[in-house]
C-alpha cells in the first residue's frame, strides 16, 4: 500500500470518527438510558410515618431528563454557560436534572410535579453540550478551540477525564486449575449493574463439586440446581448433556444430596449452609430470596428466572467437568476476547446509582420529619438538589469513586496536544502495580489493532497502563443491540427456555 493511499484512508477514517468517540457515545448513552434505568430501579418511595387521615401514601418517581448547561448567578437568574467560561471562572460545566414526581394517597394520584433534583456535569462535545455539531468558525466565536477533541468534564474550572478501565469480562464462565484439596475451579462474575457477585464452583479430589456465592459457602452444586426447579435426577443429567464416561462423577454428586427429595429440602440445606437458625419456614423464605436476588443477578431477580438459572448453572458444571477430564483447555484471561473495557457510562451509572439512593433516603427522612411535626410537606420542600450534585461533583473532582476505587477521574494532561489525546485514550488495568502479574503485563497477540504495542510507561505500571491503538474503536453495548441479537437468534430457530 502506498504512502498516499494510507494518508487518504486515515484521513477518511478520522473525518468520520473522532479519537474521543468512545467517551462521547458512552456519555450520551448514560444520559439517554442510564439515568432512567437507575430511577426505574427505585420507582416508589413508601414513607414509614404517614400524615393523619392517610392510610397509604406512595411517592412515585417518573421521567428524568436534563436541560442545557446553565449557571445560576448571585441574583438568582439562570443563563447558559460555555466550557470556556467555566474554565476561566473556576465553575462546573453542568446541567440541571429534572424529574417528574407524583404523590399517591390512598390509591388516588395527585398532580405530577416537575422537581429540580440536582445537577450533572456535562462532557464537552457530547450531545448535551453547546459545542455539539458546531463548525470551526462557530466554535471560535464561542471562545473555544476548534481542534479540541472533547471527551472530558470541567469541574470547578479543572478539566477531568474518566479513564477507561480494563476488566475481566462479566457473565462469562472461566475454568482454571485449583490447588490443595481443590483440583479444578470454574468461576463467573455475575454483573447486572446493581450487583457484581463472584460465583465459584470447586471440584474436590473425590469428584464432588461445591458452589460458593455471597453468604452461601460450599453447598453441593446439585442442591442449588434442585432448589431452582430441576428436581428430578434425569432432568439434571439431561441438562448437563455429557457423554457416558462422566456418569460416575455425576452419580458421586447426586449421592451427596440423596436425602433431598424436593425443592424445599434443597432450600432448607442452602439456608443451613448460610447459618440461618430461624424456623424452617423463615429459612426457606430467606434461601429463596437469596437465590432470586444474588444468584446470577445478570439473568434476573424474579421467581420466573429460576429455571434459566438452573440451566446456566448446569452448563457451568458441564464446562468444569469437561476441563477436569482434559477435553477442553483452561481459559486465557489475558486474551482480549475475555476482557471488557468499562467506559464513562459504566462509571457514571454506578456513581449516580449510589448518589441517587442517598438522595432518596434523604428525601424520605425529610418527609417523615415534617410529618412528625404535623405538617403535610410538598415534594419540593423535601428534595435537596445540593446533595445529589455535591456527591457527583466530589467524585469527579477527586477521582474517589464508589466501592473505594481511586483515580477513576484524572486531571487532563495539557502539556502538549498528543499528550492530551493519549490521556483521553488511556486504558488502565484493575490489577495492582505492586504485584508482578508477569503474564498480565505481557503484550498479547490479541492486542493487535486494539491496543498500542509500544505506548506504556516504564516502572511498576508497565503493561498495566495501556493506550488504545490509533484506529482502535470500542463497541458500546446497549439494550437495542441486545434485542436485535435475540431476534436474530430466534429467527435462526433457537427457542427461549420459558
Amino acid at each position: 500500500m502506498s504512502e498516499n493511499t494510507e494518508k487518504i484512508l486515515l484521513g477518511a477514517f478520522f473525518k468520520e470518527n473522532k479519537l474521543t468517540n468512545h467517551n462521547l457515545e458512552s456519555f450520551n448513552i448514560f444520559v439517554e438510558k442510564g439515568l432512567q434505568k437507575v430511577v426505574n430501579e427505585n420507582k416508589t418511595i413508601i414513607p414509614d410515618i404517614l400524615p393523619k387521615g392517610v392510610n397509604d401514601l406512595r411517592i412515585k418517581l417518573g421521567k428524568i431528563w436534563l436541560d442545557k448547561p446553565s449557571i445560576k448567578e448571585a441574583d438568582g437568574t439562570r443563563r447558559p454557560i460555555f466550557p470556556s467560561e467555566a474554565r476561566i471562572r473556576n465553575l462546573t460545566y453542568e446541567s440541571p436534572i429534572y424529574m417528574d414526581i407524583t404523590v399517591e394517597k390512598d390509591g388516588i394520584e395527585e398532580e405530577t410535579k416537575t422537581v429540580h433534583v440536582g445537577n450533572l456535569p456535562i462532557m464537552v462535545h457530547s450531545k448535551y453540550c453547546y459545542l455539539f455539531g458546531k463548525n470551526d468558525q462557530e466554535l471560535i466565536e464561542m471562545g473555544e478551540d476548534p481542534n479540541d477533541p472533547g471527551g472530558y468534564f470541567v469541574i470547578n474550572g479543572t478539566e477531568r477525564v474518566i479513564v477507561v478501565v480494563e476488566d475481566l469480562a462479566p457473565n462469562r464462565v472461566f475454568v482454571e486449575t485449583g490447588s490443595t484439596n481443590i483440583t479444578h475451579k470454574a468461576k463467573v462474575f455475575s454483573d447486572d449493574g446493581q450487583y457484581k457477585i463472584l460465583h465459584d464452583l470447586n471440584r474436590m479430589k473425590d469428584g464432588a463439586i461445591n458452589m460458593t456465592f455471597t453468604r452461601v459457602k460450599a453447598v453441593p452444586v446439585f442442591a442449588v440446581v434442585k432448589a431452582l426447579g430441576l428436581v428430578e435426577d434425569q432432568d439434571i443429567v439431561k441438562a448437563l448433556d455429557l457423554p457416558e464416561e462422566f456418569m460416575g462423577e455425576i452419580y458421586v454428586n447426586l449421592y451427596k444430596i440423596s436425602e433431598i427429595q424436593n425443592k424445599d429440602d434443597a432450600l432448607d440445606l442452602i439456608g443451613k449452609k448460610m447459618g440461618i437458625t430461624y424456623s424452617p419456614k423463615i429459612r426457606l423464605e430467606r434461601s429463596a430470596e437469596v437465590l432470586d436476588n444474588f444468584l446470577f443477578p445478570h439473568i434476573g431477580h424474579d421467581k420466573a428466572k429460576r429455571l434459566q438459572k438452573a440451566y446456566y448453572l448446569s452448563k457451568m458444571v458441564r464446562k468444569l467437568m469437561l476441563y477436569s477430564h482434559n477435553i477442553i483447555k483452561a481459559d486465557d484471561k489475558d486474551h482480549y476476547k475475555n476482557k471488557r473495557l468499562r467506559l464513562c457510562s459504566n462509571m457514571m451509572e454506578s456513581l449516580f446509582r449510589v448518589s441517587f439512593k442517598m438522595f432518596i433516603g434523604d428525601m424520605k427522612y425529610n418527609f417523615e420529619r415534617l410529618v412528625k411535626r404535623g405538617k403535610l410537606p410538598s415534594i419540593s420542600s423535601v428534595t435537596r438538589a445540593r446533595l445529589l450534585t455535591s456527591r457527583i461533583k466530589s467524585s469527579l473532582a477527586t477521582g474517589q469513586w464508589v466501592g473505594g476505587r481511586q483515580g477513576v477521574s484524572q486531571h487532563l494532561e495539557r502539556d502538549n496536544f498528543f499528550g492530551t489525546l493519549a490521556h483521553l485514550r488511556r486504558v488502565a488495568s484493575l490489577l495492582t502495580s505492586q504485584r508482578e502479574n508477569f503474564e498480565a503485563r505481557d503484550l498479547h497477540p490479541s492486542h493487535y489493532g486494539k491496543i498500542c504495542s509500544s505506548e506504556t510507561p516504564d516502572g511498576p505500571n508497565v503493561g498495566l497502563r495501556k493506550n488504545l491503538a490509533i484506529t482502535g474503536e470500542i463497541s458500546i453495548s446497549c439494550e437495542e443491540n441486545d434485542k436485535s441479537i435475540m431476534e436474530a437468534m430466534e429467527s435462526s430457530g433457537l427457542k427461549r427456555l420459558e
